[in-house]
């Protein structure tokens, strides 16, 4: 590849922004290709977590050590409250920024729009409702999830309530996962995160809702639904044909809780530092995520087993730690334990996702999918 030649990106997602950004910084022609009208579409002004135990150093500052700008607004989170099924409140608390709340979509403050006006200040062209189909030069593939391995489902609204957040661990709220309430400036996100039972999914929403007002008078103005899914798996590779794949595209995603930003980001930064460098994108995303991703999927395969009871036990046991954000960390480490349980973790936990294949010698596809493989 030669430093003149454009290189194209599908999907103006966190991922393909950073990847974008990468290749910006570096010298290299950029142009993103976006389906939708805007950024974060399919987000809504959605708040969410950037979670901050998965590295010892803060995610902020990893951020910006791989060059990404923190441009968006953010609320750290040191302390919350999580119920069990019997409605028992067990408070959380951390030492530094459990996560940071963030929230997605096109508004002004929102992460995907900070990312947006860094790629564009750095001259990268950012196609809207542009569907790349084909493409015969380098390119990086991040259109987001191509399955539904879990499902976040519930609404956005307006509210008086503080800023803060809430969790429900319950089978009967969200089947294998977790209801979640997070407030920020005046707007609001409750959702039942389910990895299981997706045909009720109505059904696990309206409790969910009822529930949250019940244990914490949940007030909603001007609620709009809204839903999103997550795709979890480790691939085999990360590569269409020649092309490298980043962010829920690939897989890349949290499988215990769908905390999958930073894992989206750093993929998009490694594509790119792959083109840049002629590096072997496969050897890097390994080396920087396989291991936490495997230890993911132990964790969820563990955690789908719990139950209520145990979901309980869990939160008691919580509820005595000084540092949730210490003890993830340790949990999220790979280890000789968790290496143990791997295969049998993958046994349990089946990505819904069926990679498909094409017979195009020297592919050029962009919808095609070869990480032929492995099952988380």
């Amino acid at each position: 590849m030669t430093a003149d030649a454009s290189i194209e990106i599908a999907g103006a997602g966190p991922a393909g922004l950073a990847a974008a950004i990468t290749l910006a910084r570096a010298g290299r022609r950029v142009i993103v290709h976006e389906a939708q009208a805007e950024v974060g579409h399919r987000f809504k002004r959605d708040l969410q977590g950037l979670e901050n135990w998965s590295t010892r150093e803060d995610a902020l500052a990893v951020l910006q050590a791989q060059g990404i700008a923190a441009g968006f607004r953010q609320l750290p989170c040191r302390q919350g409250t999580v119920f069990d099924a019997w409605g028992r409140a067990y408070s959380i608390r951390s030492d530094a920024p459990l996560f940071y709340m963030v929230e997605r979509g096109s508004g002004p403050d929102t992460l995907d729009t900070a990312l947006l006006h860094q790629a564009r200040g750095l001259g990268v062209e950012v196609r809207f409702n542009s569907r790349l189909r084909q493409t015969q030069g380098p390119a990086v593939f991040a259109t987001g999830p191509k399955a539904a391995d879990a499902i976040a489902v519930g609404y956005h609204f307006d509210t008086p309530m503080p800023d803060g957040f809430w969790a429900i661990c319950d089978d009967d709220i969200a089947p294998k996962g977790y209801a979640y309430l997070l407030v920020m400036g005046g707007k609001g996100t409750v959702k039942s995160c389910m990895f299981s039972g997706f045909k009720q999914e109505a059904v696990y929403v309206e409790r969910t809702v009822a529930a949250f007002r019940r244990l914490v008078g949940l007030e909603m103005i001007n609620p709009r639904p809204h839903g999103g899914v997550g795709n979890f798996r480790i691939p085999t590779t990360a590569l269409s044909g020649m092309h490298a794949v980043a962010g829920e595209q690939a897989g890349f995603q949290d499988t215990l809780w769908g905390f999958g930003m930073r894992a989206a980001i750093t993929s998009g930064v490694l594509a790119a530092h792959s083109l840049i460098t002629g590096d072997d994108y496969d050897r890097r995303w390994r080396q920087a995520l396989q291991g936490t991703m495997t230890t993911a999927v132990v964790n969820r395969a563990l955690y789908s087993l719990l139950g209520n009871r145990g979901y309980r036990r869990l939160l008691r046991y919580l509820e005595h730690r000084p540092d949730i954000r210490a003890l993830l960390y340790r949990h999220y480490r790979p280890s000789h334990v968790k290496h143990l349980l791997a295969p049998l973790a993958r046994w349990r936990f089946h990505s819904q996702r069926r990679d498909e294949s094409c017979n195009h010698i020297g592919c050029s596809c962009v919808w095609c999918r070869h990480g032929r493989g492995q099952h988380a």
